[in-house]
């Protein structure tokens, strides 16, 4: 047909006849690409004098077309439509280099054999993006959202580790398929700018190949990158070939510090490093096929690459060519990557073949552009969204090692994948046709502002790190005020409750020395007195630890700035626990010597946390609404979510189980008051009897008889008080939460699970109306 020219390539010589030196030589499809370079071929230098050497073929490269290089037995059809090779000669380039901020457009004539294109008009046909047809049901009932059905990849990573341990295979790269259907507000084009704001990588793409498919991609790792080059210790225009192999993978963190955790754990795990070492050996291995010897150098290892959910480790390798191969020998020895294929690589191909569901087409082939100077770049085909017929597919894939967990394989290509069908489903600012995200209002805080309405002392026992904490304390919506510790702060304090305005939490603050020091158990008995929730952070759980009858101990090597995994106790997974939905284990700061020791804890304090050598972590009252960790919620090596999340469930939870404060009837002003006297009136005459009387009582209402005289009366008085209501049909209990349920249970001492609500209100009615 008119400006179609076929070619017939002469198949390969059998293998044998040839040396492996000379394998990417033999004919193939580069057979003609390397004629056409030849034929456009031009000098490096001029190259460079003149456009900066753009000028080239541009386009995609196939997974199959290694297939030409390496012959595999095919274990799956092949779509009718597929194509393995797409180049482009371009008339006009827009170059835009990003390190100068600077940008200028190239345009070529050609001529040959006395016929050129100079004056010839520059345009052609427009190819307007179709969506998917939900009208079409040849399209509908072959779709599919993903080529494996959920579990039956983690079958084949099993299948992977049968042929490690036999030595078949070191590593294998195996891939799945997820499809989403476009419709007309998101052409290729939009998704494009999406991926480009959302997941900037070093190769982003958008290519219309014509035939209703299109490219588009920010792949992270390149391919094979090849330049002439005089500064090098060979011979004057030696071509110097690099690639990058990237492998080792952790999601992003929330933060620069989780980012930091992360990091350190990619770093220090075994098996990463085995993938990465494996992909960089037989790296080398392709490059000393046909690289000058002694050239091959490993000049990067394990470096970090930051991306917009993952983290990579990756590797930097370069050698010289020899003077008789050139860029197109460099890249069909290299394909394709182990970090796509595996190793020994024809084996692992092999396996992807006879595993993989469906073909790969472009995903694990590569994109960029073959230079008429010689040169090359190209980027591995990861990260791609493939649209055909209004259909998007995301690729992704996952290295397996003999002690790959096939699950976590499997998630690993979701991850994968995620960013990429984010781009597709998610429309955004950036659809504003612009290129670049829109002004967006400020993020604000999500998270429920549980301490907004709520006053908190912060008393400052001359620690470093106390207005840390107070902001963090800020965050949570309360105010804040710090004081520093002494008579004065509580007789500011006094004075708060006398004008009304009673805290409705008081924060013992880290600080230097010991509880004695700052005369802590004078401030609890304070707290105790005024009914003032409490909470402390190592000084004050230390305090908490003296006050209520334990004993301290001194660490053989402290922890000064040191992190340390805190283990959650039964107790500490409780819904109503300070550590309420937080990890069974995680990392926190340590900056202490004195520790409270388990063993002499009174019996009133509940151990809520453990360090790895079962040391206290986390305490909390049985009756009061007292609790503490002996670690730095607010230090950068806790994590901000989860010391936030501390701080929050200590405001949400550490409450007197009356409920001051919170009547909304119209009456409220009288009812309060008549509660306060009798309040007032019951605590008088509690503290007039004796210990023994005050734990008859307890015991005759079935309540704890364990604690200080001013815990037995608190409770004894809340009891009181609680019955009271209850009997007056002021205390509803079908209204109450669970939380509010569990809170009156605790502080009125009762023992015995409770499981449910039902279980809940059963025991507390019969306490307290009997």
């Amino acid at each position: 047909r008119e400006g179609r020219v076929e070619v017939v390539v002469a198949p390969p010589p059998p293998v044998g006849t040839f040396s492996e030196e000379e394998r990417s030589r033999q004919p193939s499809l580069f057979s003609v690409v390397r004629s056409l370079v030849d034929l456009f071929g031009y000098d490096a230098d001029l190259s460079r004098s003149v456009d900066g050497g753009q000028l080239g073929l541009y386009g995609s490269f196939g997974y199959d077309l290694t297939f030409q290089f390496e012959p595999i037995r095919l274990a799956r059809d092949r779509p009718a439509d597929q194509r393995n090779l797409v180049l482009y000669l371009p008339d006009e380039i827009l170059v835009v280099d990003q390190d100068r901020r600077d940008a200028w457009t190239v345009r070529y004539d050609f001529r040959y054999d006395g016929v050129g294109t100079q004056g010839l008009p520059r345009d052609g046909e427009a190819g307007e993006f179709h969506p998917f047809d939900s009208e079409d049901p040849v399209a509908v009932e072959a779709f599919s959202e993903r080529d494996t059905p959920r579990g039956e990849f983690a079958d084949s990573v099993e299948r992977a580790k049968r042929e490690f341990a036999v030595g078949n295979l070191f590593e294998a790269v195996l891939s799945q398929t997820f499809r989403r259907k476009l419709d007309a507000d998101s052409p290729p084009s939009a998704v494009f700018r999406r991926l480009r704001s959302r997941n900037p990588a070093p190769y982003g793409f958008l290519m219309n190949l014509g035939e209703e498919e299109y490219l588009v991609g920010a792949s992270p790792e390149m391919f094979v990158r090849c330049e002439s080059t005089d500064d090098n210790d060979h011979f004057p225009g030696a071509i110097r070939v690099e690639t990058c192999p990237i492998s080792g993978t952790v999601a992003r963190g929330a933060d620069a510090l989780e980012d930091a955790l992360r990091v350190k754990s990619l770093m220090m795990n075994a098996k990463e490093e085995s993938e990465l070492t494996m992909c960089t050996d037989v790296d080398r291995n392709d490059k000393s096929r046909i690289c000058i010897p002694g050239s091959v150098e490993v000049i990067g290892r394990r470096q970090i690459e930051m991306y917009s959910r993952l983290i990579h480790t990756v590797d930097h390798v370069e050698g010289y060519l020899r003077p008789e191969f050139d860029a197109l020998d460099a890249f069909l020895c290299h394909t394709w990557a182990v970090t796509v294929t595996g190793a020994p690589k024809t084996w692992a191909i092999q396996f992807v073949e006879d595993n993989e569901r469906t073909s790969r087409a472009w995903y694990g082939g590569a994109v960029g552009m073959v230079g008429f100077d010689g040169g090359l770049n190209t980027g591995l085909t990861l990260r791609t969204v493939r649209v055909k017929n209004g259909v998007a597919e995301v690729r992704a894939g996952a290295t397996l090692l003999y002690d790959s967990n096939p699950i976590a394989e499997e998630q690993e290509t979701e991850l994968k994948a995620s960013a990429m069908i984010d781009a597709v489903v998610m429309k955004g600012p950036e659809d504003d046709g612009s290129g670049r995200a829109a002004a967006t209002a400020p993020v604000t805080d999500a998270k429920e502002k549980v301490g907004t309405g709520k006053s908190i002392i912060l008393i400052d026992h001359e620690d470093s790190f106390v207005h840390t904490l107070g902001n963090y304390l800020r965050q949570t919506g309360a105010v804040v005020r710090t004081l520093r510790s002494g008579p004065s702060a509580l007789k500011a304090i006094e004075k708060m409750i006398e004008d009304g305005n009673k805290p409705d939490m008081v924060v013992l603050s880290p600080g230097p020395g010991n509880p004695t020091d700052f005369a802590l158990s004078t401030t609890l008995e304070f707290l105790t007195k005024n009914r003032i929730p409490g909470f402390g952070v190592c000084l004050g759980l230390q305090g908490m630890v003296e006050h209520f009858g334990g004993t301290l101990g001194v660490l053989g090597y402290p922890m000064h700035g040191k992190p340390s995994p805190v283990f959650l106790t039964p107790l500490g997974k409780n819904e109503d626990s300070i550590f309420a939905g937080l990890p069974d284990t995680f990392e926190v700061a340590r900056y202490h010597s004195l520790h409270g020791i388990k063993e002499r804890l009174p019996s009133c304090l509940q151990v809520t946390a453990l360090s790895e050598d079962g040391i206290v972590m986390g305490i909390q009252h049985d009756s009061l609404p007292y609790a503490a960790v002996q670690f730095h919620p607010e230090s950068i090596l806790t994590s901000p979510a989860h010391g936030m999340a501390i701080l929050r469930n200590a405001l949400s939870f550490l409450q007197y189980a009356d409920g001051e404060g919170e009547r909304g009837e119209d009456d409220a002003e009288t009812a309060a008051a008549a509660t306060a006297a009798t309040g007032a009136q019951v605590i008088a005459e509690l503290e007039a009897l004796g210990v023994a009387d005050l734990k008859e009582r307890l015991k005759g209402a079935g309540l704890s008889t364990t604690g200080t005289k001013s815990q037995l009366i608190v409770r004894l008085a809340l009891w009181i008080h609680k019955s009271q209501e209850a009997k007056g049909g002021r205390l509803d209990l079908d209204g109450m939460t669970v939380p509010e349920l569990r809170e009156l249970k605790q502080g009125l001492g009762l023992k015995g699970t409770a499981p449910t609500k039902g279980a809940l209100m059963e025991v507390l009615k019969n306490c307290l109306v009997g």
